[in-house]
């Protein structure tokens, strides 16, 4: 059996898991059960802490598992990114008070950095010749420096409001663009091909919708240079041979342009349906 680690709680789990249903897989029913085995799928499903779930894949005792690029480098593991999940962005930046004398990266030599991230923040500061002493905290770093703990913190950031509101400002380069990933074990599994295909095969179906119009059949080329689909449209002949009838696959987020654009070309009966499947 194929053994995956998936996220127990957090932001990661709830959509792990729905993307893991969709890739057709079985997931458990109870919230506190640790292991799951589907049967049908040769597949066998540990649930754990997001951020121990690097170290579990890294050393080999499990195959591959969901977690973020962020636990994925602090971890220091032998696991490795498979591939990208799209979902749990988020951004990593540095903070320090916006009254402070703090507001380039050089200016944390020496000084104190809290963050949950110590191992990625220090090989990030290392890497450009900056030595400052990192302080581990589990959350709530942005507290750090105004109970005294550190001078700057290094943290998540989605709108900065939170930094701002406790007196903080952003500075400095990005330190990571972090995402949820499939990371792999040193030794590959033979099974992992299949649920890499599912997986991006989730993908496909939520990024992408299937059009279906009938167009007149002169505006064909002008048609398919407006969408063109992964390999090419499907056309069919219509009974009316002045006619055909297309099906394409189109970005779901420009179906709408899409079809504008389409309706004034001529096209009619323009229908949008989604895709709940697929494998490219």
């Amino acid at each position: 059996m194929l053994r995956i680690a998936v996220p127990n709680k957090g932001s990661l789990s709830e959509t792990a898991a729905e993307m893991l249903a969709e890739a057709g897989y079985s997931g458990r029913k109870d919230s506190r059960k640790l292991v799951h085995a589907d049967v049908k799928n040769d597949v066998e499903f540990f649930y754990l802490r997001p951020r121990d779930i690097a170290t579990y894949v890294g050393s080999g005792a499990l195959d591959v598992g969901i977690t973020g690029r962020d636990l994925l480098l602090d971890s220091g593991s032998d696991a490795h990114e498979i591939t990208h999940l799209d979902f749990a962005d988020s951004t990593f930046r540095f903070a320090a008070p916006a009254d402070g004398d703090i507001s380039e990266i050089e200016h944390l030599a020496g000084k104190r950095v809290a963050t949950s991230y110590p191992t990625l923040v220090d090989g990030f500061l290392r890497q450009r010749g900056v030595e400052a002493h990192t302080v581990k905290l589990d959350g709530a770093v942005e507290s750090a420096v105004q109970l005294g703990v550190a001078d700057a913190v290094a943290d998540v950031v989605s709108t900065g409001a939170t930094l701002k509101a406790a007196g903080l400002e952003i500075f400095g380069p990005v330190i990571l663009e972090s995402t949820a990933v499939l990371i792999g074990a040193p030794t590959k599994h033979e099974g992992i091909e299949r649920l890499i295909r599912r997986l991006r095969g989730v993908l496909v179906a939520r990024k992408f919708v299937i059009m279906d119009y009938d167009l007149p059949a002169a505006q064909l080329e002008a048609a398919i240079a407006v969408a063109g689909g992964i390999e090419s449209p499907t056309v069919s002949p219509l009974r009316d041979e002045d006619w055909v009838a297309v099906r394409v696959m189109v970005p779901s987020d420009d179906a709408n342009t899409i079809m504008d654009r389409l309706y004034e070309l001529g096209a009619r009966a323009i229908l949008v349906t989604a895709i709940h499947a697929a494998r490219l």
